[in-house]
């Protein structure tokens, strides 16, 4: 269906990455056994949410901040790419074969947000993906400069569908859409404050107020939130100690 399957953190130091997120998230990290490289998986009761690895060395030098990247779960990764080249993408990273896992490519959108593509060798079916969930998943948000490119560029090249466009007032347009579905999995907007375009993954909690105190005291920094919205749910968007940004997303149980 053209989901989102899977989430990975490129960070400085996989140690720190991985005892904060064990704090903030509740997530377990298991080696992934690979023989080339330190590739440690993110799991929470015993599901498989996403990866870990150190920046690479030429991204690092390049100067490539810590990020997070999202995994969108095609058929064919080669097909893919070809589409999203012929219709303005980029390719950042040419499709490879990973054994045991499958093929992967990162591409960017016509606006320059990175995404990999990726078509497994296995059976395995992802529940990284899954709304209200604690530690899995919940929402995922494309703050661009030009919605309605991006949005035709996702819609031809992963049959993503239009579900609903929200008035945001002076911040214009909200587009919700689903991956054929009809399950929501993410919106995007025009975000004129963002330096390039990227994509921001958000993480599932129990209770927003308590995260946010984790992830102050864990060295995390609370950019934005918590701020409720339209689901009834209370978000905030922070970095980690290492400076990769991501989201976090759940209810509000103290009283304000």
């Amino acid at each position: 269906m053209n989901s989102i399957i899977w989430y990975e953190l490129l960070t400085s130091d996989p140690d720190a990455a991985t005892a904060f997120y064990s704090k903030v998230l509740g997530w377990k990290t298991t080696d992934s056994g690979q023989a080339d490289r330190d590739y440690r998986i993110f799991n929470k009761d015993d599901v498989a949410i996403g990866g870990l690895m150190a920046l690479p060395a030429g991204a690092a030098e390049a100067g490539m901040p810590p990020g997070w990247l999202g995994y969108v779960g095609v058929k064919d990764v080669d097909v893919c790419v070809a589409g999203a080249l012929a219709t303005g993408g980029t390719e950042f990273m040419p499709a490879v074969d990973i054994p045991d896992v499958g093929r992967i490519a990162l591409i960017g959108d016509p606006q320059g947000a990175a995404l990999y593509l990726m078509s497994g060798s296995g059976t395995a079916t992802s529940n990284s993906y899954a709304p209200g969930k604690p530690g899995h998943g919940g929402w995922h948000e494309l703050h661009t400069s030009n919605w309605q490119e991006a949005w035709a560029f996702y819609s031809a090249q992963l049959d993503w569908q239009k579900a609903e466009e929200m008035d945001m007032g002076p911040m214009g347009t909200y587009l919700l859409f689903d991956d054929g579905s009809n399950v929501r999995m993410g919106g995007m907007f025009n975000n004129p404050m963002a330096p390039r375009a990227y994509w921001l993954y958000y993480f599932n909690v129990q209770n927003i107020d308590e995260a946010n105190e984790l992830v102050k005291a864990h060295g995390g920094t609370t950019l934005q939130g918590p701020i409720q919205v339209p689901t009834g749910d209370w978000i905030i968007q922070a970095f980690d100690p290492q400076g990769a940004l991501f989201a976090l997303v759940g209810p509000r149980t103290q009283a304000h």
